[in-house]
């Protein structure tokens, strides 16, 4: 069954990355992370080092204090402070997992990339059923910004299928080398290989699971933490429609249609700043989030493996263990 919606599934050389502008709070969204692993800075005067070790101790011992014994159905968690450069929290966090609909959030990187936001882009199917609520039909004419919120805040299937489409003219454009016909794709792959995360990829660009026994994509909560980082630091105002509930959206026509957001544990994470779900049968339930503690205090959370509804309780406990282990 779907997410209440026509979206989630139910039970060669590469070219180099513009260079990241980071501003604000988000300026310290990559500090830290480099390609398969975070690493900490070291301190040089022997003075400076052992008050260091000594204030790490005391933040370990509240960090480890705040997030013992929660109950957890996830099998995969990974939390780190971006600020404070250190792992939160973690749980098989290096396991290859199936993303589902995280996956939306690479697919929306590529196109953005591509095309620009008020590219128009024409609907060329209908994305459910006439007489949903959440949908786009066939010859509105909407801008590439909507569709992009409508599929990542709705989870639309159908509407990623529409962004790969449009966009793999624009990406053959620029990478010559894509396969025409599957350039999103192709891109999506090469993007995670530039960024360094060596336990992803993508066999679509929607996320659902290709078979009873093959997902859509797969990735690991720790590279996936790095992702939606890169995603929040780099393109914000792509992903900005993910923090709110209830979306009405209209096209160039007049047209409307609803996005309700399919991320129920939106109002019990104060300061969000992204977010991204997915469920498949196979992925079980996912959760991706990045949010402020504080003024300028990032932090990114990954649940991957729970169930439909325990990640979103999954992902209000980690929250809370989260601002606990900082804010003592």
């Amino acid at each position: 069954m779907p997410e209440q919606n026509p979206t989630e599934q139910n039970p060669t050389p590469q070219k180099s990355i513009d260079p990241v502008r980071l501003s604000g709070v988000l300026a310290l969204i990559l500090l830290g992370l480099s390609a398969g692993a975070f690493s900490y800075a070291v301190l040089s005067d022997s003075a400076a080092e052992t008050e260091a070790q000594a204030a790490a101790a005391a933040s370990a011992a509240a960090t480890h204090s705040a997030f013992e014994q929660l109950p957890l159905e996830a099998r995969s968690v990974f939390v780190y402070d971006l600020r404070e450069e250190r792992v939160l929290y973690e749980k098989n966090a290096d396991a290859q997992l199936p993303l589902a609909s995280l996956t939306k959030v690479p697919l929306a990187l590529v196109v953005s990339e591509a095309l620009p936001q008020d590219y128009l882009v024409a609907i060329p199917r209908d994305t459910a059923p006439a007489g949903s609520a959440m949908r786009l039909a066939k010859g509105e004419v909407w801008k590439l910004s909507d569709v992009l919120t409508f599929t990542l805040v709705a989870s639309s299937n159908e509407g990623a299928n529409i962004l790969a489409d449009i966009a793999d003219g624009a990406v053959r454009v620029r990478y010559p080398e894509a396969p025409e016909g599957a350039a999103v794709l192709w891109r999506m792959n090469a993007l995670v290989r530039q960024l360094g995360l060596a336990h992803t990829y993508f066999l679509n660009v929607n996320g659902l699971d290709e078979s009873l026994t093959e997902a859509g994509a797969y990735g690991s909560a720790r590279d996936y933490a790095y992702l939606i980082s890169y995603a929040a630091s780099t393109s914000l105002p792509v992903f900005a429609g993910t923090t709110r509930g209830n979306l009405l959206l209209s096209d160039e026509g007049g047209n409307t249609t609803s996005a309700i957001n399919t991320n129920e544990a939106l109002g019990k994470i104060p300061g969000l700043i992204m977010g991204k779900t997915g469920y498949t049968d196979l992925a079980g339930g996912n959760l991706a989030v990045v949010f402020d503690v504080g003024l300028s205090h990032p932090v990114v959370a990954v649940v991957m493996g729970s169930s439909f509804d325990g990640r979103f309780s999954d992902m209000r406990e980690v929250v809370t263990a989260a601002r606990q282990s900082i804010t003592q």
